[in-house]
């Protein structure tokens, strides 16, 4: 009796299945791959493209913001300013009107011209010239009844040494090169016409000097350009001819003496 003969299945080749099996295993020919994967660097980067209008705007925002907040604190420091000198101003007159009360009555005699005397032409008086430079230069100016004219209370700063002719404290100053903020202690002198900084107050290590006629401007920093700044909210800066000097103070009374100490030396003062 013949046996019987395998069934065609028994041998049927399993290199299909094999082929199936390489095909997405082995990774011999690539199977069909999910569309999501192959377009996620095209959608990371378009999204990133898409949110950047976004971030933009936001920032544009974040800028008009603080210009308007600038502007409204440099407003109101001018404003407070102007009331100073106004209250400055009205002092002096009223000392001018009371000496021109004790001054004797000029006789009517000199009111009356010669009439041989021919008339003299007067040519126009030009301004005086103290008003366009520094108040320092001016004649018997004292550094310290200056700034308690201003509304200042000095004596009550801790921390500041003020007197007729020189102004003295700790403020921390931003490096040149290395942005790194140290404390140094600052002497505004008149006599020398310098702004000295060294690295304690006993004034033996000098470490920079700033001389007056350097000095172009002395300005609060509305738009907190020091990003770095330990106090954003108590820093000022000084600008002269080669560079800008980032200070910060201990206190806000402080802040604004040493700026209307400083601000002596340019004739920045004349404009207000």
């Amino acid at each position: 009796m013949v046996p019987d003969s395998p069934s065609p299945e028994r041998f049927t080749s399993p290199l299909p299945s094999h082929r199936h099996s390489n095909g997405h295993i082995n990774g011999h020919r690539p199977g069909p791959s999910n569309g999501s994967d192959l377009l996620t660097p095209c959608n990371s980067a378009s999204s990133s493209r898409a949110a950047s209008p976004n971030l933009g705007l936001l920032n544009l925002v974040e800028i008009e913001r603080r210009l308007r907040e600038a502007k409204a604190e440099r407003e109101r420091l001018l404003k407070e300013r102007e009331e100073r000198r106004q209250v400055v101003e009205e002092r002096r007159q009223r000392e001018l009107e009371g000496q021109g009360a004790a001054e004797p009555v000029k006789s009517q005699s000199r009111l009356v011209p010669d009439p041989e005397e021919k008339p003299k032409t007067t040519s126009p008086v030009p301004s005086s010239p103290e008003r366009s430079l520094p108040l320092f230069l001016s004649a018997n100016f004292d550094l310290r009844a200056h700034v308690e004219s201003l509304g200042h209370g000095v004596a009550g700063c801790m921390g500041l040494r003020m007197s007729p002719r020189r102004c003295a404290g700790f403020l921390t100053k931003r490096g040149g090169r290395v942005k790194t903020w140290r404390r140094r202690w600052f002497l505004f002198d008149m006599d020398h016409r310098r702004l000295a900084y060294y690295t304690d107050c006993d004034e033996r290590k000098l470490k920079g000097v700033i001389y007056f006629q350097a000095i172009e401007e002395v300005y609060y920093d509305h738009l907190r350009t020091a990003t770095s700044s330990p106090r954003p909210s108590l820093t000022f800066c000084v600008k002269t001819y080669e560079r800008l000097f980032f200070l910060v103070a201990p206190s806000a009374e402080a802040m604004r003496i040493w700026m209307d100490v400083i601000v002596t030396a340019t004739d920045e003062h004349s404009r207000y």
